[in-house]
């Protein structure tokens, strides 16, 4: 599950931190984000994005404008992740998770 954590912070970086913990465990940066045009929206690459803005590494609104995404869908992924962790973020799954509350 992907959750809460600080990363290290980066001076100048204004007081972000230059790395948070990724879903699978790992350093996440800014560079090891999804590019700005990705189409296919996997769920490992979802659970990066999510663990990116809890992290602070970059803020909602920078990433819903990096990824068109708007704050409902943005929004829908933290919650698919808190309830049902990432396999909640599978889109054929949602409708089952949904029905399933």
């Amino acid at each position: 599950m992907v959750e809460h954590v600080r990363g290290h912070l980066d001076d100048q970086q204004q007081g972000k931190p230059s790395y948070v913990i990724g879903p699978d465990g790992t350093p996440l940066t800014l560079a090891d984000l999804p590019p700005a045009d990705t189409k296919r929206w996997v769920i490992r690459r979802k659970a990066e994005v999510v663990a990116a803005v809890r992290g602070n590494l970059i803020s909602l609104e920078e990433a819903c404008e990096r990824y068109q995404l708007t704050n409902e869908e943005f929004e829908a992924w933290q919650i698919a992740i808190d309830k049902h962790g990432m396999p909640g973020l599978r889109t054929t799954r949602l409708q089952h998770y949904r029905d399933s509350n």
